[in-house]
């Protein structure tokens, strides 16, 4: 079992050695539910497993049994709180070309994106990286909090 990387992104802002902004919004028994800190708009979550794992066919029975149910619940928060056209729900897990800590991004998408980056899908976030600003923090802050609220209200993933 891999774990915790001194050098891994994921690992150091779930450590508490990197600023996280909104800071943890949920965690689960095998899952850990934060802000994305790039330029994918206010609402952006990252979905990601608690210990350092590089391959989705690493997960242990109980990490994916938590993951569908996890994905499920913060694309429901994400779509009660950014009211999306789409919520996009993908991994990444590449950073300099190379395998990293696996992650599932939860990004609401609105029509106005679509429209202002003349692109959907992949490209979109692509696109976003590329030219969007980073979300203002005190929104990030706000919206961490209305979605803390909601994840604990909600039956447990």
């Amino acid at each position: 079992m891999p774990a915790a990387d001194a050098e891994c992104l994921a690992c150091e802002l779930a450590s508490g050695a990197r600023p996280l902004p909104g800071g943890r919004i949920h965690e689960t028994a095998h899952w850990l539910v934060e802000h994305c800190i790039g330029p994918l708009g206010v609402g952006t979550l990252v979905v990601k497993p608690r210990r350092h794992v590089l391959h989705v066919a690493d997960l242990t029975e109980d990490e994916a049994a938590e993951l569908g149910p996890l994905l499920h619940r913060g694309s429901s928060v994400v779509s009660e709180l950014c009211d999306p056209e789409q919520v996009y729900v993908c991994l990444w897990s590449h950073a300099g070309a190379v395998p990293v800590h696996i992650h599932f991004v939860v990004q609401p998408i609105v029509r106005a994106d679509i429209d202002a980056f003349r692109v959907h899908g992949p490209a979109l976030q692509l696109a976003m990286f590329d030219g969007a600003p980073l979300p203002d923090a005190a929104a990030v802050e706000a919206f961490a909090d209305t979605a803390r609220t909601l994840f604990a209200s909600a039956p447990p993933s």
